[in-house]
């Protein structure tokens, strides 16, 4: 996609700039990326060097893109998708909580089955409140081959913070909600939405027989934005 200047919103924040990072730039880049992450995210020191051999280790799947926010040479927002695979942990802890939600078993296969994973969104705290989140969810979606996105991101009140806003104006609605992925004990919502993101999601279809599904039948951390 190149660069793509961004005037924010807010004042004082100054122009920023959207751009490709391609595997290797990703890896050079990759202490900058977590400390934005961090710092969005309220971890204790430390917490980086946890992530980033399974940050390294997504690098390596199949449909791996990532998008980085740039003010100046400066990374102020990162995020990053692949495309889901049954064989992923993420995938197979939907899949169960699907099916324990009362999903049939062919049903929430069908879910899973051609989708992208947004995986990390993330905008540094100086910045947020510019609608940097959501042009880096637009740039990092355009062109997916899959026909949805899924995500999860956790519970909070009245689904009032930034990536619960960004979410629903994005157009992503319920999968599952309340769901406990094993060794958190944070309560997550599951959102999904088709693809692409330029189309109102009431244009697809909605499938029968689920009250709060998003998906149609031919659809971790939380994203700060």
């Amino acid at each position: 996609m190149g660069t793509v200047t961004v005037v924010p919103a807010s004042a004082g924040s100054g122009d920023v700039t959207l751009l490709d990072l391609d595997p290797q730039l990703m890896r050079a880049r990759l202490t900058e990326a977590l400390a934005v992450y961090v710092d969005a995210m309220g971890y204790p020191p430390g917490t980086d060097l946890h992530r980033a051999p399974m940050w390294s280790e997504h690098i390596l799947r199949p449909g791996w893109r990532a998008v980085g926010a740039l003010q100046g040479d400066r990374i102020v927002g990162i995020a990053y998708c692949y495309r889901g695979d049954h064989g992923q942990w993420w995938h197979r802890q939907v899949r169960d909580g699907l099916r324990r939600a009362g999903w049939s078993p062919d049903r929430a296969e069908l879910v899973l089955a051609d989708y992208v994973e947004l995986t990390e969104l993330h905008v540094a705290p100086g910045v947020q409140g510019a609608g940097i989140g959501g042009r880096l969810l637009d740039a990092l979606l355009a062109g997916r081959s899959e026909q949805r996105v899924l995500l999860s991101t956790p519970e909070v009140h009245a689904e009032d913070n930034r990536a619960w806003r960004l979410y629903r104006r994005a157009g992503f609605t319920d999968v599952l909600r309340r769901f406990r992925f094993a060794g958190d004990s944070r309560p997550f919502a599951v959102l999904g939405r088709e693809l692409p993101l330029d189309t109102s999601p009431s244009d697809h279809p909605r499938p029968a027989g689920h009250p709060t599904s998003a998906v149609p039948t031919t659809t971790t951390e939380e994203p700060t934005t």
